[in-house]
């Protein structure tokens, strides 16, 4: 007897995964990143596992011009969920994914350095 999600089509999910950057160095400042992954997966709790997997194959460690280790790594899994349309083969130009709301204007914009125009080295 087949289980259910083998007969189900794959769909895609968003997940959104926050990696953090460490050194040793005493006046290193960490920096986190945020990144959003595109998922195929037959569940959500498959998206869940493919998630976990990609990100922590992601850590990586690197020297850089000031002869420094630098090492990103997983901080945390924050979000995966289905996107929010997922006909990619559509003749639209442009495809919802996801969305996610907040109440704090202030607190979002101190910590997007888009927003606030914060340069990075």
């Amino acid at each position: 007897m087949e289980t259910k999600s083998a007969n189900k089509a794959e769909s895609f999910y968003i997940a959104i995964i926050l990696y953090k950057s460490a050194s040793d160095v005493p006046s290193y400042q960490p920096l986190y990143q945020e990144s959003f992954v595109l998922i195929k997966a037959a569940s959500l709790e498959s998206a869940k596992a493919k998630a976990l997997n990609h990100s922590k194959n992601e850590s990586v460690s690197y020297t850089n011009e000031n002869e420094e280790t630098i090492t990103w790594s997983l901080q945390q899994v924050v979000d995966i969920n289905s996107v929010l349309d997922d006909d990619f083969d559509s003749s639209e130009d442009i495809v919802d994914l996801y969305t996610r709301h907040f109440r704090n204007y202030e607190a979002y914009q101190s910590f997007e350095p888009l927003l606030s125009k914060e340069q990075f080295e």
